[in-house]
C-alpha cells in the first residue's frame, strides 16, 4: 500500500522561516510479532518527524508481511522502485526501527536496502532507535549487531512455533492441510468439545480452537473402502481402479475424474488408519524446501477415528512396496526413463500417474532422493525443481478457485453454467469465461513475472487470470481479460501491467465492461 499524504492534503505545509524536509515513511507488520502495527509505527514515525523537522509526504506499508525475505513486499519493492529511478520526490525515509527492513538471514540483506538508498542521496533515519544514524563508527557497529539480532530472532521463533506445532500434532491436532477424500475436517474447542465442521477454504477463528480428521459422508467412506478392497481382495491396481470409478461417473475430493496418483494417495496415506504424519517435507525460514527423512517426521498413531482398518492398510502398503522391491535397481531406472521420453521431463505427479511404474516414493526410499533417480536417467531440471510440486500444487487449488468465483457471481444474481470437461464458465447464458491460474516467478534480479498461456482452442469472451502470489500459496490479484486478437497466445506479465490497443484489439470492448459490471466482476478484480 502506498499513500501519497500530499496529494491527500495531510502533509504539514513546510515553515516560512524553515522549510521541513520531504520524508517518505517506511511501515510494516509482521505475520509474526503484531504488537507493532503500522498504525502505531506510523504514530511513533509521525512524532519524529515532528521533532526534527521532517514534513512526510509519502507512506510505504506492508501490512502483514513477514520480513524474511524481500519477494511478496510490494511496498518496499515500490519504495526502492521510486528511489532509483529518480521518481521519489523526498530526501529522507523515516523507518520505526532496523527490523522494519526485515529480519534477514544475512544481515547484508538488510544494509544493502539502506544502501541502495543512500546511494541516490536519500538518508535513512531510524526513529525508535538509540542511536542516530550519521554514519559514525558507533552507529554502524550497533546497526550491525541490530540486523543480527533481527535474523536470530526468527531463528529462535521458527524453533518454538516448530516445537509448538510438533507438539499438538502428537496431541492429535491437525496442522493444515486439506483433509482427503472420505475425511472432514472437525473444529474443536481447548477441552476438546466439538464445535462445526469446517468446509473447504474455512479456518479457525480463536488461538484457543484447534482442528482434528473425523470419517466423512457415508457414501465416501463406502467408496474408500471399496478402493482398498479393490485394490487389496481383487487386486486391482490403481489404473483400473480409476477407470472403474470413473465409469461410474464419480468424482474425487477435488470433483474432478480419478486418476492413478489420486487413488494412490489414498492407498498410502496413514490418515485413513487415524494417524497424524507431519514434517515430511519442511520450508523453515522461507530458505529451502526439504524432504525430511522418515526418522525426523514427527507423528501420533491412532488419534484419529479410523476408516480403515490398520491390517488391510498394511496389506495394501506391502502390495506397493512389493512392486519395487521385485524390480532391480536397472528395472526401475529403465521404467523411469520411459516416463521421462514420453514426457520429456519428470516430476513425482508424473510417475505416481504412470502405468506400471513404481511410486515416487518408491523411487525416493531406493535412490535416497527423486533427485539422485532423476540425474541416473539423466533428467537435470534447468531451474528450481520446486516448480514442479508448485505446479501439482496450483492443479489442486484450481478447482476451489473456480467455485468460489462461481459462487461469488451467483451471490450477485448471476447464473452460472460450468462445462464439466473443459471448466468453460457461461455467465447468465450471455457470454463464456474461462479461468487461468498463472504460477509467479522471480527473475535473477528479484523482480516478479508470470507467464499465461491463453486458450485459443476455447476462445471464451472473457478470461479470468489469477495471478498467484509469490510464495504460490494464494491468489495475488485477478486480471479480466476480454476475447482478443492476439498475435501470440503467451502473456508474460510483470508486476504493473499496461494494455496497449496497438498490441491487443478487443473484439467489443464496451460489450466487455458491461458484461463485468452485471457480473460484479471488475469489482473483484
Amino acid at each position: 500500500m502506498v499513500i501519497d499524504w500530499t496529494q491527500k492534503g495531510d502533509g504539514k505545509p513546510p515553515s516560512p522561516e524553515q522549510p521541513k524536509v520531504r520524508a517518505a515513511t517506511y511501515v510494516r507488520m509482521s505475520t509474526e510479532h503484531q504488537k507493532y502495527s503500522t498504525d502505531n509505527q506510523i504514530a511513533a514515525i509521525a512524532r519524529y518527524a515532528e521533532q526534527h523537522h521532517f514534513e512526510v509526504v509519502r507512506t510505504y506499508a506492508d501490512e502483514g508481511k513477514s520480513g524474511l525475505r524481500l519477494v511478496g513486499r510490494d511496498a518496499l519493492q515500490a519504495l526502492l522502485r521510486d528511489v532509483e529511478d529518480g521518481i521519489a520526490g523526498y530526501e529522507a525515509i523515516l523507518v520505526y526501527d532496523v527490523s522494519r527492513w526485515g529480519r534477514f538471514q544475512d544481515p547484508d540483506e538488510a544494509a544493502e536496502i539502506e544502501l541502495r538508498c543512500k546511494r541516490h542521496g536519500i538518508r535513512v533515519h531510524y526513529c525508535a532507535e538509540q542511536f542516530s544514524n550519521d554514519g559514525s563508527i558507533g552507529s554502524s557497529i550497533i546497526k550491525t549487531v541490530k540486523r543480527a539480532m533481527a535474523g536470530e530472532y526468527s531463528r529462535e521463533l521458527s524453533v518454538k512455533v516448530f516445537a509448538g506445532q510438533a507438539n499438538l500434532i502428537r496431541l492429535g491436532f491437525r496442522q493444515g492441510g486439506p483433509p482427503g477424500y472420505g475425511l472432514r475436517r472437525l473444529l474443536v474447542d481447548h477441552a476438546g468439545n466439538a464445535k462445526a465442521e469446517l468446509a473447504r477454504g474455512e479456518q479457525k477463528s480463536i488461538a484457543t480452537d484447534r482442528v482434528i480428521l473425523v470419517p466423512g459422508p457415508a457414501d465416501e467412506i463406502r467408496l474408500v473402502r471399496r478402493v482398498y478392497s479393490l485394490f487389496v481382495d481383487n487386486r486391482r491396481n490403481e489404473t483400473e481402479i480409476a477407470e472403474l470409478l470413473n465409469q461410474e461417473g464419480l468424482l474425487n475430493d477435488w470433483g474432478r475424474p480419478w486418476t492413478r496418483g489420486t487413488v494412490h494417495q489414498i492407498l498410502i496415506n496413514e490418515k485413513y488408519v487415524g494417524n497424524n504424519v507431519w514434517a515430511r517435507t519442511s520450508f523453515k525460514l522461507k530458505q529451502e524446501h526439504v524432504n525430511n527423512p522418515e526418522a525426523n517426521w514427527i507423528r501420533a498413531d491412532g488419534v484419529f477415528e479410523a476408516i480403515i482398518d490398520f491390517a488391510t492398510f498394511e496389506k495394501a502398503r506391502t502390495i506397493i512396496v512389493a512392486r519395487s522391491a521385485r524390480l532391480s535397481d536397472e528395472a526401475m531406472l529403465d521404467k523411469l526413463a520411459y516416463v521421462l521420453a514420453h514426457n520429456g521431463y519428470l516430476s513425482g505427479i508424473l510417475i505416481d500417474e504412470a502405468d506400471e511404474c513404481p511410486s515416487s516414493c518408491c523411487y525416493a526410499s531406493r535412490f535416497g532422493t527423486l533427485l539422485r533417480a532423476y540425474a541416473l536417467v539423466g533428467f537435470v531440471p534447468d531451474r528450481d525443481y520446486r516448480y514442479l510440486e508448485i505446479n501439482r500444487t496450483l492443479r489442486r487449488l484450481f478447482p476451489a478457485i473456480v467455485a468460489n468465483i462461481i459462487e461469488g457471481l451467483q451471490e450477485v444474481g448471476g447464473t452460472v453454467t460450468r462445462d464439466a470437461e473443459t471448466d468453460l464458465l457461461t455467465i447468465n447464458d450471455e457470454f463464456t469465461a474461462s479461468v487461468l491460474i498463472s504460477r509467479c516467478f522471480q527473475t535473477s534480479i528479484g523482480t516478479l513475472r508470470w507467464k499465461v498461456r491463453l486458450d485459443t482452442a476455447l476462445r471464451p469472451d472473457l478470461t479470468v487470470l489469477v495471478r498467484m502470489d509469490p510464495d504460490n500459496i494464494a491468489p495475488y490479484d485477478y486480471y479480466l481479460l476480454p476475447l482478443l486478437d492476439m498475435r501470440e497466445a503467451v502473456l508474460r506479465l510483470c508486476d504493473s501491467n499496461g494494455l496497449s490497443l496497438d498490441a491487443y484489439r478487443c473484439e467489443s470492448l464496451s460489450r466487455f465492461y458491461a458484461m463485468a459490471r452485471r457480473t460484479a466482476l471488475l469489482e473483484v478484480a
